[in-house]
């Protein structure tokens, strides 16, 4: 399949297609709050503030939004609470891309077309959405902020198709149900010839109608093609193409049955061995995609199945002996690309072959049972032999595989360090005089990586040497087993070996626990501090995060010489509504006045309750002018705001006074002083801004 048969969405025939179908009646649509927000943002000069009021009308989609706003920016800023923040982290683009994607996975979870699979498709969707959320974190050059929307919606044309034109696409998909190879390519080439556009061009088309980067849009319009049109080796297309399909192999195996994910992995590796990722890297990271796959699964009640293991997908047969790079591999740091071509599949015959390694007797059928203690303990124990197919791997494969143990080989050292590293096998058999990479050699080459430091290893030779028994255990051996083998002592290491292997399960169980716990607290006292510098009735920062904050934008002010505004502002009239209507109502019009007021804010201004009636505002990199400009339309806000309590409305007012920094004000705290002499005046005249500095007449209105 070649791009040239399919022809990209610039082509003008393609783009026209593409608009027809979004006219059509039946294309799907955002709907409710999403709807709402994306209309919203289509506006020119939609501040964030803005879109963050907006987002508040549904809580559901707002703990979503600063969900996916913590995995960009938590690990930066720390973890985000304030939707406010999570906001400003992503920006416009990203948050309505994810509402329209939350919204249509709402909205769009069943359908007419019977051969598609609703379920399955947003299952793999949240998946890939995960996982390129994670990719783009480890690999620089993409933006992270969109990369959580792009892989949720990189499918969405597939939905479309099955939404818009529901009895074809099913008929298509039926046609093509068994056909799995090039499937991807297939698909695309079926629907061009059907409906004179494909998933692909729809989705890129949707992302582009976003605002969501190019450099996405041309990755999922060539998803599962060989790749984006001129895009150049290793360019930053040639990247986005590479981790989006990366992306969408880690989702395809999160939802497949265990035999497909198997069937799968190669790909996975070569996938990830063209992006540098090491194969414990990768999967360490498969596995975290896994995990908030499935915690993003239960959030959103949609259906993931069991956790995927894809280190025992790794260590299945299709992974053993698969070569997926030409370049040949370090005897120090193989790749994982290695290639296996000796190494037989894993077996677990019913008859053990011939043992040419002269065991001095038959092992007992009791000790047979206890060379891997019970199945239940064995069963997820993995062996890796390391040897001649006749010395080593014949006889012990069997036996192995009986007791429960899974079962990986390897015919000499180099790709038994290969595969040692790939699959990190509890225990590891190696023969001494194992050819390229010896007994010696091997152990120590291992230990220098992380992840095969925590192998069992016994090597094996057929007469005990005292100078390479010492140098084996000092080079990073476990035990040494001397051949012919002794049935008891041969079972007691491999008991040992398994029991080791438990204590480091038990560790490593211990130290995720520890770093949930530790993650658990850092939010925690996140929280705190939060609380502590937040005025718990109106939700804006308090007196202490105002002034510590001050001082450091004066700083920065002074040490950039831009010029640092500063408000003061008093509510009109509180005394008279706590008289007349009763605390409660006053609190009523702090919080209401408030959320005007922050309603007209800048991204970077801060707004503080500075007392009982009094707010405080700082404004970086304004101006006076600016400033009173500013502070005008905060006026203008809270007076027309209706306050109801009972059936009387009452329209509350504030005075505001306003300072800025300038050559006579010697610290942050002079500025301050002027703000609050400006806020006396103007509380005098009352529903009025003034600035003592202006050399203008104050600016005023009266209430």
């Amino acid at each position: 399949m070649t791009s040239e048969i399919i022809p990209p969405i610039s082509d003008p025939a393609v783009r026209t297609r593409v608009e027809e179908i979004k006219g059509m009646e039946d294309f799907p649509k955002p709907r409710g709050t999403a709807n709402a927000l994306i209309r919203l943002t289509q506006r020119e000069g939609t501040s964030l503030a803005v879109m963050a009021h907006a987002l508040k009308s549904d809580p559901t989609l707002s703990v979503r939004v600063i969900r996916v706003a913590n995995a960009v920016g938590g690990g930066e800023h720390g973890p985000l609470v304030s939707l406010r923040d999570a906001v400003d982290v992503l920006g416009v683009p990203p948050v309505r891309s994810l509402a329209l994607g939350f919204s249509l996975m709402e909205t769009y979870r069943g359908g007419q077309c019977r051969e598609f699979a609703y379920s399955r498709f947003w299952s793999q969707a949240l998946a890939r959405a995960v996982a390129l959320q994670l990719l783009t974190a480890a690999r620089e050059g993409l933006p992270p902020a969109d990369a959580f929307s792009v892989g949720l919606l990189a499918g969405v044309g597939e939905l479309i198709f099955a939404t818009v034109f529901p009895t074809p696409y099913s008929e298509l998909l039926q046609h093509r149900a068994g056909q799995a190879a090039a499937q991807s390519a297939q698909l695309s080439k079926a629907e061009q010839e059907a409906f004179a556009v494909t998933h692909g061009a729809l989705a890129a088309s949707l992302l582009l109608d976003y605002d969501l980067p190019e450099i996405y849009a041309n990755a999922v319009e060539s998803l599962g093609l060989p790749g984006p049109a001129n895009a150049a080796q290793g360019s930053a297309e040639a990247n986005a193409h590479r981790l989006l399909t990366l992306a969408d192999r880690i989702g395809a195996i999160c939802v497949a049955a265990p035999d497909a994910a198997r069937a799968l992995m190669p790909e996975l590796f070569e996938l990830g061995l063209g992006l540098s990722f090491e194969a414990g890297q990768l999967i360490a990271l498969c596995d975290r995609a896994a995990h908030e796959w499935r915690e993003w699964g239960a959030l959103l009640e949609i259906e993931t199945g069991p956790m995927p293991h894809f280190e025992n997908c790794a260590a299945a047969p299709l992974s053993v002996g698969v070569a997926v790079a030409a370049t040949p591999p370090s005897p120090v740091a193989p790749s994982i690309a290695s290639e296996v071509a000796d190494v037989p599949p894993v077996v677990a015959p019913d008859t053990p072959p011939a043992a040419s390694l002269d065991f001095a007797s038959g092992v007992p059928e009791i000790e047979r049972r206890s060379v891997g203690g019970s199945s239940a303990e064995s069963a997820q124990v993995c062996a890796l032999l390391v040897g001649d197919e006749a010395r080593v791997r014949g006889p012990l494969r069997g036996m192995l595989a009986e007791a429960g143990y899974r079962v990986a080989e390897a015919a000499d050292g180099r790709h038994g360090l290969t595969l040692a590293i790939e699959l990190q096998p509890q225990i590891m058999l190696v023969d001494l005089l194992a050819a390229e990479i010896d007994g010696i050699e091997l152990p120590r080459s291992l230990r220098q990586f992380k992840a095969g430091r925590s192998s069992y290893v016994l090597i094996l030779s057929v007469a005990e040497h005292e100078e390479k028994r010492v140098a084996a255990l000092t080079a990073g051996a476990d035990g040494f087993l001397t051949l012919p083998l002794q049935p008891r002592l041969f079972a007691a290491q491999l008991q040992a070996g398994t029991r080791v292997a438990g204590l480091q399960a038990e560790l490593r169980q211990e130290r995720e626990e520890i770093r949930r716990i530790s993650a658990e607290l850092a939010v925690s006292n996140r929280q705190l501090q939060e609380i502590g510098m937040t005025d718990l009735l109106t939700g804006c920062r308090n007196r202490r995060y105002a002034m510590d904050r001050m001082q450091q934008e004066w700083a920065m002010a002074v040490r950039s010489q831009r010029p640092l505004a500063c408000m003061m502002i008093d509510l009109d009239n509180m005394k008279q509504i706590n008289d007349a209507h009763g605390h409660a109502a006053g609190d009523n019009v702090l919080k209401l006045c408030a959320s005007a007021l922050r309603g007209e804010m800048r991204a970077q201004d801060v707004l503080a309750r500075s007392s009982g009636d009094e707010f405080l505002v700082i404004c970086p990199d304004t101006s006076l002018q600016a400033a009173l400009t500013f502070a005008e339309r905060m006026r203008a806000a809270v007076e027309v705001l209706p306050i109801v309590d009972g059936e009387r409305a009452v329209h509350g007012s504030v005075s505001i006074g306003v300072a800025v920094r300038d050559a006579t004000t010697p610290d942050a705290d002079a500025l301050i002083r002027l703000a609050d002499q400006s806020a006396y005046l103007a509380k005098r005249q009352r529903n009025s801004v003034v600035a003592v500095q202006s050399s203008a007449a104050p600016s005023r209105h009266s209430g």
